[in-house]
């Protein structure tokens, strides 16, 4: 899947027919993702492009950055290379704020068509924890199981703590261990023994489950929702970083 780059609205020919074009291209390929329930990263991406449209429509200084400049020539007294805009006129600018006008309704449609489905598969989730909780919640595996007929995919997780402009918000990276087939044998309880003996180090892990009752996209759609499932979890309180 193609994407659009984060100055895409200033890249190349600044023309609003010639951008809308780019954008509907890139929407139709966004909307023949969702129609096969992958979304992400395309959900993700969708947000940062409606953000950085909404950023240029309310401060026009993104306007001066987002524009790329060209070697105007060098002064030599203070030893400095001098640089001007390549575009700054007003008819271009209006071009561009065109361009921002006609997009952010777009963002917002797929946006929330994208969390529609987001909010579908998360329905279709029941994320426990598997035996007792440590106290210690940041990192530990996380047990993906599908359906009742899939195998269990196990993944080591690790919470972030970021640190944004006006508030703090928690991320989770996971790095993939390995699958159980399904068989009786395969209960997320014994799934937990086995890997607690496979890691002296880890000797009281947090483990999770999450059970879906959807057969879709792993990396496309079960695991991100996963992922935020768990993080909400532990952010909820019920397990401490």
């Amino acid at each position: 899947m193609a994407y659009l780059s984060t100055h895409w609205f200033t890249e190349k020919h600044i023309d609003f027919e010639y951008k809308k074009y780019q954008l509907l291209g890139y929407l139709q390929q966004v909307e023949e993702q969702f129609r096969v329930t992958r979304i992400y990263p395309c959900l993700s991406d969708l947000i940062n492009h409606y953000r950085n449209a909404v950023s240029i429509r309310d401060s026009k200084r993104f306007l001066s950055e987002a524009f790329t400049e060209q070697l105007k020539g060098a002064d030599f007294t203070s030893m400095k290379l001098v640089y001007e805009q390549v575009v700054a006129d007003d008819e271009v600018m209006s071009e561009v704020e065109q361009i921002v006008a006609y997009s952010i309704p777009m963002f917002e449609k797929y946006i929330r068509e994208g969390r529609t489905i987001y909010e579908f598969i998360e329905s279709r989730m029941n994320l426990t924890p598997v035996g007792i909780v440590p106290l210690q919640t940041g990192e530990g595996y996380l047990l993906l199981r599908p359906s009742s007929v899939s195998g269990t995919n196990v993944y080591q997780y690790q919470i972030t703590l970021f640190e944004g402009p006006q508030e703090r918000y928690r991320g989770v990276h996971t790095h993939y261990l390995c699958s159980y087939q399904p068989s009786p044998a395969s209960t997320f309880e014994n799934i937990k023994s086995d890997l607690i003996r496979q890691r002296a180090d880890f000797p009281n892990p947090a483990i999770y489950a999450v059970e879906a009752e959807l057969e879709l996209p792993v990396d496309e759609a079960l695991l991100p929702v996963a992922k935020r499932t768990l993080v909400r979890y532990i952010s909820a309180g019920r397990g401490a970083c």
